[in-house]
């Protein structure tokens, strides 16, 4: 791969700076596309924003800057974009620094920002060193997430298409899904999950990483319609059965339970009940495992309260240190407290609900 080193100013590189209705990004005269595919989402605070512009104002060096060689006159952005975006929206007017944006600075400290003198290293070769050397350079910076580093290596139109739905801010993907969903649009969370799902309905393995083997298939589709359309099926379902959103159905892995479930007759208004009732339940201490047990009726979900060590010393005590069950004694660290009548049948974690059993005895009730 052939490096080439160029120095350009603030001017020319934030000139025809333009964002495009589809998501592209471009700079200096048209010439650079500031996010192209394999980049992630502008993810710079406003306090990261503001002191790239004062190490400009104050004459102070930024870390060299890497584009790609796509033609004889065009390049891709392959590091820099965040210090890239940051610039370009402080010359367009689009936020300020110590109360003054770059129409209200005096005239000397304007022409010192526009005249102020960038390093590129501009690098030729083959798609696979380009990637490679995206990878190497981001491991410094502001580190890529799982899905940001998939982002890079399938890149092509249906990751284009996939980002445009579910990673830009405020994006379709956010606006009909983020009642129920963690974490960042823009940090690829949503996209991942998404792929994670429809993965888990085609039964793609991958070598542990099914995004990835899922990615890898479709990366030359043309559009992503197929994964947003199973998207916005799965997110309609879980609409319908859970209307009133809650905090604690945010992360919830509602693809695969969809998968599993859609075919399934729910009572909505049932399941409303349902959840209200394990609410109020003092024994129920996983607030987001109530939407899960409703659905799959696997109790591990509800994380049903244990007993406190004082009623397990009482009721050890009273039974003599030995198993309620096979009558031989044990020390106490060798016993687990078990409900006499189980939770699910209305008992609960309450001393006269309590019985030690040993190891052996309680994996055997478990097991039944």
């Amino acid at each position: 791969m052939n490096i080439n080193e160029l120095t350009i100013t603030v001017e020319q590189l934030t000139a025809g700076y333009s964002h495009s209705p589809d998501g592209k990004v471009t700079g200096y005269s048209g010439k650079l596309d500031i996010r192209p595919p394999f980049q992630r989402e502008f993810i710079y605070s406003p306090e990261q924003q503001q002191a790239v512009i004062n190490s400009i104002i104050n004459g102070f060096p930024l870390n060299v800057m890497y584009w790609v060689k796509t033609g004889p006159d065009s390049f891709d952005m392959l590091d820099g974009q965040q210090r890239t975006l940051s610039i370009c929206e402080y010359i367009d007017g689009n936020f300020s620094i110590h109360d003054k944006n770059i129409h209200s600075q005096p005239e000397d400290i304007r022409r010192k920002i526009n005249d102020y003198q960038i390093t590129i290293y501009v690098c030729e070769g083959g798609e696979s060193e380009i990637m490679d050397w995206f990878k190497v350079i981001n491991i410094a910076g502001e580190k890529l997430t799982k899905q940001e580093a998939r982002n890079a290596v399938y890149k092509g139109s249906w990751v284009s298409d996939a980002r445009y739905r579910f990673s830009r801010d405020k994006c379709e993907a956010e606006k009909i899904a983020s009642d129920y969903m963690s974490g960042s649009a823009k940090r690829q969370d949503y996209l991942e999950a998404a792929i994670r799902w429809i993965a888990d309905r085609d039964s793609i393995k991958g070598d542990d990483d099914p995004v990835s083997a899922y990615m890898s298939f479709h990366k030359d589709d043309i559009n992503s319609n197929e994964l947003w359309l199973y998207f916005k099926a799965v997110i309609d379902w879980v609409r319908l059965l859970f209307p009133v959103p809650a905090n604690a159905m945010k992360g919830i892995e509602w693809g695969k339970y969809y998968n599993r479930y859609h075919n399934v007759k729910f009572d909505a208004q049932k399941i409303a009940e349902r959840v209200k009732e394990l609410q109020d339940d003092e024994d129920v201490t996983s607030s987001k495992g109530v939407y899960e047990y409703v659905l799959d009726g696997d109790e591990r979900h509800l994380s049903i309260r244990k007993f406190p060590d004082r009623i397990k010393r009482r009721v050890y005590e009273r039974q003599e240190h030995r198993c309620a069950k096979c009558g031989q004694e044990f020390e106490l660290s060798r016993m687990e407290a078990d409900h006499i009548l189980a939770w699910s049948k209305g008992g609960h974690t309450v001393e006269d609900n309590c019985q030690l059993l040993c190891r052996k005895c309680n994996a055997v009730k478990s097991d039944k």
